[in-house]
């Protein structure tokens, strides 16, 4: 066996490897394929494993025997050749045979090419820190006396169009009509309208609208703070990963346009030709969002591996059995991973938050 050319491509984190197997070997790569073929192969008129190689050879063919050897002595040298360079590869190499014996004996050596993905490689930072720094920037939310004034007025206008509804009229004109109305001429919310709705006063229910509107505005104060963290995290860690886990996040993107898509009765292809854009198009356009993804997966999962956190194991399976009801011709094992991921997700972020 030569020494391989073995080169990192950093882009795409993979290994590439240039690499020759001499002739003067191949005859003992046939020999190991003759001999699979003598246990395997039943022939007639001999017993099992005792067929003569000149009679495996005419049933098989010489073709497909040299097809064999020359996938067996890749698939025989390639790992000895990715051992001595003891690379962490994730997945099966991907193969080319550039040029190789076209009969026996030998007299050509094997030339091929390979491409393996190396295993991703994440450094993480201070993510302690970085995350106290985001959890101390907490503000109280306060709800302005305009806001309440404003939303008060909008669930005015809401009653309005639903009492023209009851009325008979289509919801579209009466959202409109309602839109229009001047603020003195909308239905007032008073003692009897809230009664409608569970409330014991017209106070009551204000205050319950300024509790709505600061809970909401701390909602979205806490996934502002929360995407901020987490963007500051992938920027400060360094991550490399292979192309294929970049194809993963984009298969994963489609799927979901596809079933959002179905969801809407709007075939994929039809969806392609009114935007007038192709598959590969809107992958190109993923790739950034996809890109980010598969960072954040990655840099979550190994801080929780650092932190030893993890699903806790009840809720999983409660999540599970209510997934299961929602889809149930969905594949239990994929049904597991991803929700197990999604709750490890939760459980990471939360360890996070809590760092002040």
């Amino acid at each position: 066996m030569s020494k391989p050319t073995i080169t990192r491509d950093e882009k795409a984190w993979e290994l590439d490897i240039k690499g020759e197997i001499p002739a003067d070997s191949l005859a003992e790569h046939r020999a190991h394929v003759i001999k699979e073929l003598q246990k395997d192969g039943k022939l007639d008129g001999f017993r099992p494993g005792k067929a003569p190689e000149a009679a495996l050879v005419k049933a098989v063919g010489e073709a497909e025997i040299l097809k064999r050897t020359i996938e067996h002595a890749v698939h025989h040298d390639l790992p000895e050749m990715l051992a001595a360079e003891a690379a962490n590869i994730v997945t099966a190499p991907r193969v080319i045979i550039e040029s190789a014996p076209k009969s026996f004996p030998a007299t050509e050596s094997i030339i091929f090419s390979a491409r393996a993905p190396l295993a991703p490689e994440v450094k993480l930072p201070d993510y302690a820190a970085i995350a106290k720094k985001h959890t101390e920037k907490k503000e109280e939310a306060v709800v302005s006396d305009e806001e309440h004034a404003e939303t008060l007025k909008h669930l005015k206008r809401e009653r309005a169009r639903i009492t023209k509804v009851e009325l008979g009229m289509q919801a579209q004109e009466a959202h409109a009509e309602a839109q229009k109305m001047e603020e003195k001429d909308l239905p007032a919310l008073d003692d009897e309208f809230v009664k409608s709705l569970g409330y014991e006063s017209l106070e009551k229910f204000s205050d319950s609208v300024r509790s709505n509107l600061k809970t909401e505005k701390e909602m979205q104060a806490l996934e502002k703070r929360r995407a901020a963290m987490l963007d500051e995290l992938i920027a400060a860690s360094s991550v490399k990963y292979p192309k294929l886990l970049l194809d993963f996040e984009l298969d994963d993107m489609e799927a979901r346009m596809k079933q959002d898509l179905a969801n809407m009765q709007i075939p994929f292809e039809k969806y392609l030709t009114d935007v007038k854009k192709t598959s590969e198009d809107l992958r190109k356009e993923w790739q950034p969002t996809a890109d980010k993804r598969a960072k954040m997966r990655l840099v979550l999962s190994h801080i929780a591996i650092a932190e030893k956190l993890d699903a806790d194991p009840e809720r999983l399976e409660r999540e599970i059995q209510n997934a299961k009801k929602h889809y149930p011709s969905a594949n239990d094992a994929n049904l597991r991973a991803h929700i197990s991921h999604a709750l490890r997700n939760e459980a990471v972020i939360t360890f996070l938050e809590q760092q002040v």
